[in-house]
C-alpha cells in the first residue's frame, strides 16, 4: 500500500483566493466575463474585479461578500468555501473609515407641529385672559378720556394705593380781533394774488433749466443702486454656484456613497425618504446613488439628471467635475 495521500479538495478550495474558485469554475464552465455581468447584472469590471480580488469597485464589505456569493449561485456552486477563502484573506480588511460627519436635516413630525400649534394657541388665550382680567380689576371699561383731569388710583406691589393728580391743561385765552396787526393789502405790482386759495390749487412751475437738471441727479442714483443689487446678486449666485458643494433631497429611500478627489469618503449611509443633505467637497466626485430616480442631486447650481445616469438595477454610479 502506498503512503502518498492525496490532498483534500476542501483543502484545495480553500487555499485558492475567492477569485481563483470563481474563474476556475467560469472557465470550466465555458462562460465569459460579459455573460456572467449579464446575469448578475452588474458591469464587468467589476466581475474581473472579483476574480481578481480587486474590490476597488466595490469599496462596501457588506456589498462583496453578496457579490461574491451571488456570482458562486450564478454559476451553481456553494457558495460557503468562497466566503471562507475571503475573510481568510481579507477579514483584516473590512474595517470602514471614518466618515465625515453631514449635517441632515429631517423634516418634523405631524404631530409636533400640531402639539405646537395647540401650545401657541394656549398661550395666546392666556395671555388675552390675564389682560382682560388686569382691566376688570381696575374698575373701568373704558380708558379714561383725555380731557379727563379726575385722579387715577395706582395700586403697588405692597398693597398701598397711591392717587396720581393728571396735569391740568393750560388755559388759552383768544384775542380779540381788534388787537391783531392788520394784512397787508396786496400790490398787483408785487405779484401777489388776490386769492390766497388759488396758490394751493395751482402746480408749482419748473423752468425747462430745473427740469433737465433734475433728469441729471436721477441716472446716478439709479446706477448706484443697480450696481448695489448686481453686486448682491453676483455674492448670492456664487455661493450656491460653488463647485465644492452637492446638494441631495431624497425623496425615496436610497443607499448613497461620495468619494472626493482625494479619495476620501466624504458622505456615506442609507438615507430615509424626506431628508435632505449637504456636502462639501474637493472635485471631481465619485459617485453611487442607489435607488436613483428618488434623489434629486443640485452641483455647481446645477441639477444633476441622475436616472439618465442610472443602469438597469437603478443605481448611477458615475464622476462630477473631470
Amino acid at each position: 500500500m502506498s503512503d502518498t495521500q492525496t490532498p483534500d479538495s476542501a483543502d484545495t478550495a480553500f487555499s485558492a483566493s475567492p477569485g481563483e474558485q470563481l474563474r476556475s469554475e467560469r472557465e470550466t464552465q465555458g462562460l465569459s466575463v460579459t455573460e456572467v455581468a449579464g446575469g448578475l447584472n452588474l458591469r464587468p469590471a467589476v466581475i474581473r474585479g472579483l476574480e481578481e480580488d480587486s474590490y476597488e469597485e466595490v469599496p462596501v464589505a457588506a456589498y462583496r461578500r453578496g457579490y461574491l456569493r451571488a456570482y458562486a449561485h450564478l454559476l451553481g456552486i456553494d457558495d460557503k468555501p468562497v466566503l471562507d477563502a475571503y475573510r481568510a484573506r481579507f477579514g483584516g480588511e473590512e474595517a470602514e473609515r471614518r466618515v465625515t460627519p453631514v449635517q441632515i436635516t429631517r423634516p418634523p413630525s405631524r404631530i409636533g407641529a400640531w402639539l405646537f400649534r395647540l401650545v401657541t394657541l394656549l398661550v395666546i388665550a392666556g395671555l388675552i385672559g390675564l389682560t382682560l382680567m388686569w382691566w376688570q380689576s381696575r374698575g373701568g371699561n373704558e380708558p379714561p378720556g383725555i380731557g379727563d383731569s379726575s385722579p387715577v388710583a395706582v395700586d403697588g406691589l405692597d398693597g398701598t394705593t397711591t392717587t396720581i393728580a393728571e396735569p391740568v391743561a393750560p388755559e388759552v385765552t383768544e384775542a380779540p380781533a381788534e388787537s391783531l396787526p392788520p394784512l397787508p393789502e396786496e400790490d398787483e405790482s408785487l405779484g401777489l394774488v388776490e386769492d390766497p386759495d388759488a396758490l394751493a390749487d395751482e402746480p408749482p412751475e419748473v423752468d425747462a433749466e430745473s427740469a433737465l437738471a433734475l433728469a441729471d441727479d436721477s441716472p446716478g442714483m439709479a446706477d448706484e443702486t443697480a450696481a448695489d443689487e448686481a453686486a448682491a446678486e453676483e455674492e448670492a449666485t456664487g455661493t450656491a454656484a460653488s463647485p465644492r458643494q452637492l446638494e441631495l433631497t431624497f425623496n425615496e429611500q436610497s443607499w448613497t456613497e461620495i468619494f472626493d478627489a482625494n479619495n476620501q469618503r466624504i458622505f456615506v449611509g442609507l438615507q430615509e425618504p424626506g431628508t435632505t443633505a449637504s456636502v462639501e467637497g474637493e472635485p471631481p466626485f465619485r459617485l453611487t446613488v442607489g435607488n436613483a430616480t428618488g434623489v434629486e442631486l443640485v452641483w455647481a447650481g446645477e441639477s444633476v439628471d441622475l436616472p439618465a445616469r442610472a443602469g438597469a438595477n437603478n443605481v448611477a454610479r458615475f464622476t462630477l467635475g473631470d
